[in-house]
């Protein structure tokens, strides 16, 4: 079939989508010449993940169109949709925050991230900070120096920052717009790469302070004044022409692509993020597709970028009105060598490493394969479930795929049914992923792992029975003290011991981790979420009338946990004003 319709592709541009037998689209690429690219796939000896891919590939289609540029454009776009799991240079992408000055006339100092350019338009964006503790620090500093609003909205009166001094309490007071757009100026330069007014406004601060004797105070700033000194005034590069670049370099070895960033702004490198991936594609389109998403993701550009010689500026100027330059010589050409050779020694002290885990990771998921007589597992999602007495049940689904977490594809469970049920939670959330799997049809595990024991699988099992669903199940089995120490394999029951000093065993306590540390953060989001009223809803034995009460007796959650059990009993019955309690004094301690 697949030679049928290779025979039938033209020598024309445009993007190519991939699927396993499933139908799922697991890759997508582009190119100028569709028939040359498609063809090499299934023509050519592969290695790696390209050889990967080609084993899972059972059909394919492709796209027209009219040019290069539209299908550059289409690509970005359907990653965006399909998400496949194969464009793993992609996927995992980060998204990096950005210093934001509000437009309003008592504006704020945040971070934000993806800020949306249309709403944004006349706010004042500085980044991307690959680091977000540095853009963290450069804001808390400028909030230290400045008394900025805090708060998002509006307060009815003045909070601890005015009487701190932090904050002018714009909320009571009226300040002239004249003086806040001297203020807003002054910290635009400062992020612009203008350090003197910050500096000197520190030094003012400092000797104050300690003409007051306040000398924990001139500590602060003069920590903040060598933290200026140290860290942003040694940034300083060659460029030194108040311009906003990025440099892009790469180097690549044994089939992994490394990439090196390095982020100019206002003639002083602000930062730099490394990057190493498993290439799929032919190098020039691994760099270009990198370079496409990045810009299509982080909209807030530099005035120029600086790449090496092996990209298609001219496409790269026409779809994203930037300035791309590949320098012959001069400083710029000694600080795109600087990002290559960054690029080179990032690949050379990780590839060993990685190297080394894709090793153990594909000995533990042969292992696994073979104990549980699987043909082959590549997908892997697991389920573990968290509640507090029996309220604010919740469960959690991690994904591993080749033995990586896919973050991308986690899912979190409210459940439905407050009650001290396990298996009942577990038949609410397999029923409700499975059936979605089904509805949807979205990618089928090649094995399902439930944390916990014999009778949570069974119930897993009956719900996929339910559904007419052959999806190997296993389970994961603890010790009394809390360690895992048995995988529960397939009907008849069989129960497997696992080696402590195992790959399978540390691949399995990662993914253990993994789902539970997933699970227990929804957990907490939940409750913190919570208000008093929530949390007494949720609470055997309280209705409405006793949750009105307590209301109105105590008001606060610390009210209630002051509150002695005499007291309680006088709304409560004995044994819910005791859970009551109990259920608030492990709410302190998670």
């Amino acid at each position: 079939m697949i030679d049928q319709k290779l025979s039938l592709v033209p020598h024309h541009p445009g993007c190519y989508l991939m699927k396993d037998k499933n139908g799922i689209i697991i890759y997508v690429g582009k190119s100028k010449n569709l028939k040359n690219r498609l063809t090499s796939y299934f023509k050519s000896t592969h290695t790696g993940k390209t050889a990967m891919l080609v084993r899972d590939i059972t059909d394919f289609e492709y796209i027209l169109t009219s040019s290069n540029l539209e299908a550059l454009l289409l690509e970005i776009n359907l990653i965006k949709k399909y998400d496949p799991k194969y464009n793993i240079l992609l996927r995992d992408d980060k998204t990096y925050p950005y210093i934001e000055i509000t437009n309003e006339k008592y504006f704020r100092l945040s971070i934000v991230r993806n800020p949306n350019i249309k709403k944004t338009k006349s706010k004042k964006l500085f980044g991307p900070f690959p680091n977000v503790t540095a853009a963290r620090k450069v804001v808390d500093m400028i909030n230290r120096i400045y008394p900025l609003r805090k708060c998002k909205n509006y307060e009815k009166k003045v909070c601890l920052y005015y009487h701190i001094g932090e904050c002018l309490g714009y909320c009571e007071n009226k300040i002239d717009g004249k003086i806040m757009q001297e203020v807003k100026n002054e910290i635009i330069s400062f992020l612009n790469g203008n350090h003197k007014i910050i500096t000197d406004k520190l030094k003012e601060k400092m000797t104050a302070s300690a003409n007051k004797l306040q000398f924990e105070k001139a500590k602060e700033y003069k920590e903040l004044l060598d933290y200026i000194k140290v860290t942003l005034e040694k940034q300083k590069v060659e460029l030194d022409d108040n311009y906003n670049r990025d440099i892009i370099g790469y180097y690549t070895k044994n089939g992994y692509l490394s990439i090196h960033l390095l982020f100019i702004r206002g003639g002083k490198l602000l930062d730099h993020q490394s990057n190493l991936y498993p290439m799929i594609d032919t190098l020039e389109e691994e760099i270009m597709t990198y370079i496409s998403k990045f810009y299509d993701k982080h909209k807030v550009k530099p005035h120029e970028v600086i790449v090496p010689s092996i990209v298609d500026k001219d496409l790269l100027e026409e779809a994203f009105q930037l300035k791309f330059i590949t320098p012959q010589k001069g400083k710029k050409k000694k600080m795109l060598d600087l990002a290559t050779e960054n690029a080179k020694n990032y690949l050379s002290e990780q590839l060993t490493l990685v190297e080394r885990n894709e090793k153990l990771t594909k000995q533990a998921l042969d292992e696994l394969s073979n104990l549980l007589e699987i043909k082959e597992i590549r997908r892997i999602e697991l389920f573990d479930n968290s509640n507090l007495f029996g309220n604010f049940n919740v469960s959690g689904m991690v994904v591993f795929i080749d033995g990586l977490p896919a973050k991308g594809e986690y899912r979190k469970f409210k459940i439905t049914k407050e009650v001290n049920d396990d298996y009942g939670t577990m038949r609410e959330v397999i029923y409700r992923r499975y059936f979605r799997v089904l509805k949807d049809k979205l990618e089928k595990p090649d094995l399902i792992i439930v944390d916990g024991g014999l009778g949570q699988l069974n119930v897993a099992r009956e719900v996929l029975s339910s559904l007419n669903l052959d999806i190997p199940t296993a389970g994961l089995k603890k010790n009394d003290k809390h360690n895992t120490s048995e995988l529960i394999g397939k009907n008849p029951i069989q129960i497997i011991p696992i080696d402590k000093k195992s790959s399978l065993f540390l691949l399995l306590t990662k993914m253990q981790d993994e789902v539970h540390n997933f699970t227990i953060n929804y957990h907490r989001q939940i409750r913190s979420k919570g208000s008093l009223s929530s949390i007494l809803d949720n609470i055997e034995g309280i209705g409405e009338v006793r949750r009105n009460k307590l209301l109105k007796k105590y008001h606060t959650i610390a009210n209630i946990k002051e509150a002695n059990l005499d007291s309680l009993s006088e709304i409560l019955p004995k044994e819910v004003a005791t859970n009551l309690k109990n259920i608030l004094n492990e709410v302190e301690k998670s």
